[in-house]
């Protein structure tokens, strides 16, 4: 608790990032070797000026720090630092990770299978409605959902994994003990006894619009990849989209009406490269660590149930897509003989047609 508080001290102190402290803390050691440094000692190692080394050396707001850990005592709020072993591997990977995170929840980040949902605050009823679909979708692959709180799609994915009795992670651009927005109230206290609450910003923090960009870094850094439903082109869920490319994550896009607005950002998104989605195993598709003991109990009884023939077809197929001419030259059956047998696969949900006659595994 002791170097806690010289934590919270020193990323307190104006001027100190991130990437500061932890540069700081591993020159000198300890954030209290930090505070306890001398001005000549701070400015030596060529990290901080004068003015922000007379800031550390003065052990600026100490008080403060005491109190966010009172505070956060009575409230039970708990703290991970980036030293942690339970900090996430996967937020460790991105340029800027938080050095410390405050959560509240079941204690667990279980980001080994994480996708994120972001889209709208102002969603139609389509985008709401497949946001909570594929929330829900995801959690019967045991993925964890990782979305931002906010009203609108946001909403819709916690909503829907906490409906199918899945895990979901809400990322704060605020103090943890501060709702917004406020009508979320309810789904704030179910995400802190059912999922978990997560933010770098100090306790009693205000939502304020320079807090957003900086959340967002962490939902996809969070995240094997983000999914954005419905989003306008200057909207926040396609700054997050962003970011995950940034940090080497992938990026889905669901698709929708042309001509609305809210289907602009979404269809950027694909023509710039992003996955077009229609279901959770479009996701899977391109993450293959995602499939899980769900999917392969139902991928045996599938092969339990195929004829003689249709045995040879599944086998021909993979998780890749796959031409019908490669399958029926592989089969050495005519490709309309094939056609038939793949239509009626895909009818019983065996198996799946994607553009240019291509097939996968269900």
């Amino acid at each position: 608790m002791h170097e806690l508080v010289h934590l919270l001290q020193l990323i307190s102190v104006p001027g100190i990032g991130n990437q500061r402290a932890r540069n700081l803390i591993q020159r000198f050691g300890s954030p209290q070797n930090v505070m306890k440094a001398d001005i000549h000692e701070l400015r030596e190692v060529g990290l901080v000026d004068e003015k922000t080394a007379n800031s550390i050396r003065q052990g600026m707001n100490a008080d403060y720090a005491e109190k966010q850990l009172e505070s956060a005592e009575k409230l039970g709020v708990d703290f991970c630092s980036i030293w942690d072993e339970k900090y996430p591997e996967l937020l460790k990977k991105i340029h800027d990770p938080p050095v410390l995170l405050f959560t509240k929840g079941n204690g667990n980040f279980c980001v080994e299978r994480s996708i994120a949902v972001v889209g709208t605050r102002a969603p139609s009823a389509y985008g709401r409605r497949m946001s909570e679909l594929l929330a829900s979708n995801l959690v019967q692959h045991q993925i964890t959902v990782v979305s931002g709180l906010a009203r609108g799609i946001d909403t819709a994915a916690h909503s829907g994994v906490l409906k199918s009795g899945g895990k979901t992670i809400a990322v704060l651009g605020c103090g943890i003990n501060v709702v917004y927005p406020p009508e979320n109230i309810k789904l704030y206290d179910r995400i802190q006894e059912e999922g978990l609450l997560v933010s770098e910003f100090p306790l009693d923090e205000q939502p304020l619009a320079g807090h957003f960009p900086r959340r967002n870094r962490i939902i996809s850094g969070l995240s094997l990849g983000t999914v954005v439903i419905e989003a306008g082109e200057r909207s926040g869920a396609l700054i997050t989209a962003y970011m995950a490319l940034e940090q080497g994550r992938e990026v889905f896009a669901l698709p929708g009406h042309v001509g609305q607005k809210l289907s602009r950002g979404p269809h950027r998104l694909i023509k710039e490269g992003a996955k077009l989605i229609e279901c959770v195993e479009d996701i899977i598709d391109e993450i293959p660590s995602l499939k899980s003991e769900v999917q392969e109990k139902r991928r045996n009884h599938i092969v339990n149930n195929l004829s003689v023939i249709e045995k040879k077809i599944w086998q021909a197929l993979s998780d890749e897509p796959k031409h019908i001419d490669a399958v029926s030259a592989e089969l050495e059956l005519s490709t309309s003989e094939l056609l038939a047998y793949l239509l009626s696969m895909e009818l019983k949900n065996y198996i799946r047609q994607l553009s240019g006659m291509k097939f996968v595994r269900q």
